[in-house]
């Protein structure tokens, strides 16, 4: 397992290169053609970019297995976070008639990355804005569980999509599973996204779960200990 991670990080690392030289070359044609072939290098220049998207992505996945990701903990403020997130989803998510509604019942803060934090939870948000159905709001609740352990913050996310099949909620967080390939290419989902999020979660001691709603859509829960006063 080891070895396939540094080979996998390897490639990533190898294939940004010729991925850099391909958007040059772009360029120039874009400049040298004629407008019979715009369609066409728009088609390429938007491949390009998600090839590189593709490759960052997996460039953090192999970080975040091999544990070279290195978090520098800190007091990390949700509300501010999550609207932040919910704001930019929300822009994005209005082209496509849908929108992103977040509700935070008070300015709860964790102990971790802001960073690593942002990448897990925006993941879980925009996979809700890809599958939602047109005309809904994928909704972010962030609220307080007690517990005997300690109290923690649970991040709630929401869409009005088909769901997932039962037997398969478990494996949506493992690296390249998809539900439906079809689906997932059409959506431009790469089935890593979800695989960070599991991870950057872990890595803050947290759990993330899927479920789907009694009267619709998928249900992402990512648990989070809140920090404590005497937290650093």
């Amino acid at each position: 397992m080891t070895a396939q991670r540094h080979l996998l990080r390897d490639i990533s690392h190898e294939l940004r290169s010729p991925l850099a030289r391909l958007i040059v070359a772009l360029e120039l044609a874009r400049q040298r053609s004629g407008k019979e072939a715009k369609g066409a290098l728009e088609r390429i220049e938007e491949e390009a970019e998600r090839l590189n998207d593709l490759i960052g992505q997996l460039l953090t996945l192999t970080q975040l297995e091999s544990g070279g990701e290195r978090i520098e903990r800190g007091p990390v403020p949700l509300k501010e976070l999550i609207e932040s997130i919910a704001a930019d989803a929300d822009f994005e998510a209005q082209t496509r008639g849908r929108n992103v509604r977040a509700l935070v019942e008070d300015d709860f803060a964790v102990q971790g990355s802001e960073e690593l934090l942002r990448r897990g939870i925006e993941n879980v948000v925009r996979n809700a804005v890809r599958y939602t159905a047109e005309g809904t709001q994928v909704e972010i609740a962030v609220s307080r569980r007690r517990g005997d352990s300690g109290d923690s913050v649970v991040i709630r996310v929401r869409d009005h999509g088909p769901g997932v099949p039962e037997e398969v909620l478990a494996r949506i967080f493992l690296p390249f599973y998809r539900v439906a390939d079809a689906r997932d290419r059409q959506s431009g989902g790469t089935g890593i996204g979800l695989a960070i999020t599991e991870r950057a979660v872990r890595l803050h001691n947290g759990t993330v779960a899927a479920a789907n709603a009694p009267d619709g859509g998928l249900i992402v829960e990512i648990t989070l200990p809140l920090s404590s006063p005497s937290d650093p």
